[in-house]
């Protein structure tokens, strides 16, 4: 038996039809596996058993499964079961195999897909098992936003700041509306169709004036914007059943709020929640509402207001230690906010890591994190630092690169830290980073452009050379480099250059731990095995570690093997007496397999 569990911060799926009936992602001996609820006998039933695990799944109004079975790269095809078990079958056929971008199973048989190719997004639609026609095919990256219940509309997104942000097309391809989100008009995001209703209605949210505003679609109206229902930190929604009210769940400054919408009367109520964070929370029928919460010191919990039995959620078992701090550091585009949980043992100042968060459009939560567990519980205070570019704090935090990509945000994190040290919170002679992905590359450039500040780094799929990294990304990796830096690197050479870690790999000189993957789309692996070649040129100490995974991995092994490896490197670094370390030491090589 494993002595660690997985889980996936969702609630689950349930069937319209028979709302008794659910799908989510459990754990399955260390891995995410799709698996059927029946809220009526309280059972499970697991339906995938995939080496590298199962993170996508839904259910339709027939109650059958469905789950995208992929590669370690992402790439695969939509398949179905019955609720009750039986063969698996492919979700439409003729599809050409590649990555999810989005799934509408309504009313009846009747499928939409969109997959993701190597330049390009196909969308299909047909009947459960049978055919997938094109209805159309766009260059670049796009997702499935939904498809209308009458099966008549659907709705595809691309970046919600391009000049056809939403489109809404017919079956046959037919164009019905472009709606933009360049410009004056303010980005734009599509969250799907009202469930019932006498027209098709498509719920959208629009950024304005530093503002995130409800806003509608129908083929009569066009869009239009709820002036009265706005936010000044981003949100999403759901429709209720009854498809005149809509659920809203506000990020705002670390953790969440949650408001009811009536439409037809612009009423806006706000919805009792504890403090904390909601990773997910769905209106279903029969009144009943559907929340995951957590804070740092919880780890998720599932309700339901209606008391309808929900599947069980892996859980810890016993106290989470440490307390939380809200720490604001003053900045040039306004404070920057520090989520710091200090160990409840001893005072201070402690050794500390900070936990950077990737994205970089994501933030920090209040929430709990099996990693700030195992840090704190090991005697070492974690910041999480919602630097600029963080969402949960407006527009205008989100778009503050004042220093440029990356640079900006090296410069909050060093701002956190003579904060902390000031305030007698954390060592400085004993304070390391880590994170992961955009946060990974986080460290890097760090630990490249302010040496000695940091002593000691944990870089987990990092972003290493942008522009290698730009060249073998995916498509949408590459748009959000674009959008990041203003052009290609062909187009502005420079300014990837000045914010790339490899540019600064001979300044390394704090102790460096490297987890990068050999099937990484996102994050290359070529472009790491580069940036350790000029680390070993530079004499740098350093260590690195292989998965044999993707990007997104979905096994609990993997996880495990990093964070065991990287506790035990930032134990050993930060704890001792520091002593000059002698350059040249080399690097230290391990692949895992899982």
């Amino acid at each position: 038996m494993n002595r660690f569990q997985v889980y996936r911060a969702a609630l689950p799926e349930v069937c319209t039809a028979d709302p008794r009936r659910m799908v989510f992602t459990a754990d399955a001996e260390g891995r995410c596996e799709i698996s059927t609820w029946d809220a009526a006998t309280r059972r499970s039933r697991r339906v995938t058993d995939r080496p590298g695990g199962t993170l996508h799944g839904a259910i339709d109004r027939d109650a059958r499964v469905w789950w995208f079975d992929e590669d370690a790269r992402g790439v695969g095809r939509w398949r179905h079961q019955a609720f009750t078990g039986g063969p698996d079958r492919p979700g439409l056929t003729g599809v050409p195999d590649g990555t999810a971008r989005g799934l509408a199973v309504i009313g009846g048989p009747l499928v939409t897909l969109g997959i993701g190719l190597d330049d390009s997004t196909t969308f299909r639609i047909g009947t459960r098992g049978g055919p997938g026609r094109e209805v159309t095919r766009v260059e670049g990256p796009a997702a499935l936003a939904g498809l209308a219940p009458g099966g008549d509309l659907l709705a595809l997104t691309r970046t919600a700041d391009s000049p056809a942000a939403v489109t809404l097309l017919t079956p046959d391809g037919t164009v019905v509306a472009v709606l933009p989100g360049d410009g004056p008009h303010g980005r734009l995001w599509a969250l799907g169709f009202a469930p019932t209703g006498p027209r098709p209605t498509l719920l959208l949210v629009r950024e304005h004036e530093d503002r995130y505003l409800l806003t509608t679609w129908t083929p009569d109206t066009g869009a239009v914007t709820h002036d009265w229902c706005a936010f000044d930190t981003q949100i999403t929604a759901r429709w209720y059943p009854d498809g005149h009210n809509v659920l809203i769940r506000q990020d705002r400054h670390g953790r969440s709020l949650l408001h009811r919408a009536h439409l037809t009367t612009r009423a806006l109520v706000p919805v009792p929640t504890p403090r904390g964070t909601l990773l997910d929370a769905a209106p279903r029928p029969g009144g009943d509402l559907h929340t995951l919460w957590t804070d740092t010191t919880h780890p998720p919990t599932m309700t339901s207001s209606a008391g309808t039995p929900l599947p069980p959620l892996g859980t810890v078992a016993g106290h989470v230690p440490g307390t939380v701090r809200d720490i604001h550091t003053p900045g040039p585009d306004g404070p920057v906010h520090t989520l710091l949980c200090l160990p409840e043992d001893g005072t201070g100042p402690h050794p500390a890591v900070f936990l950077v968060h990737g994205g970089p459009a994501d933030h920090d939560r209040d929430a709990y994190d099996g990693t700030v567990h195992s840090l704190v519980a090991s005697g070492f205070a974690v910041a999480r630092v919602n630097y600029r570019g963080s969402t949960g704090y407006g527009p205008r935090w989100q778009r503050a690169y004042r220093d440029g990509v990356g640079h900006t945000q090296v410069a909050d994190l060093a701002a956190v830290h003579a904060d902390l040290t000031a305030r007698g919170l954390i060592r400085p002679d004993a304070t390391g980073l880590w994170g992961t992905s955009w946060g990974g590359y986080l460290v890097l450039l760090a630990l490249g452009t302010r040496p000695g500040l940091w002593r000691a780094g944990v870089a987990v799929k990092p972003v290493a050379d942008y522009a290698a990294a730009h060249a073998a990304g995916t498509v949408a990796l590459r748009a959000l480099d674009e959008r990041l830096f203003g052009g290609t690197p062909d187009q502005v050479p420079a300014r990837y250059a000045h914010s790339s870690p490899v540019r600064y790999a001979a300044r390394v000189r704090d102790p460096l731990l490297v987890v990068a993957a050999t099937h990484d789309t996102k994050c290359p692996a070529q472009q790491v095995r580069s940036y350790l070649a000029a680390l070993d040129a530079a004499g740098a100490r350093h260590e690195s570690l292989w998965l044999d995974s993707g990007h997104d991995g979905y096994d609990g092994g993997d996880h495990m093997t990093v964070l065991r490896r990287a506790v035990l490197f930032l134990d050993r670094e930060l704890r001792p007496p520091r002593r000059p370390a002698p350059r040249g030491d080399g690097s230290m090589h391990h692949t895992v397999q899982h």
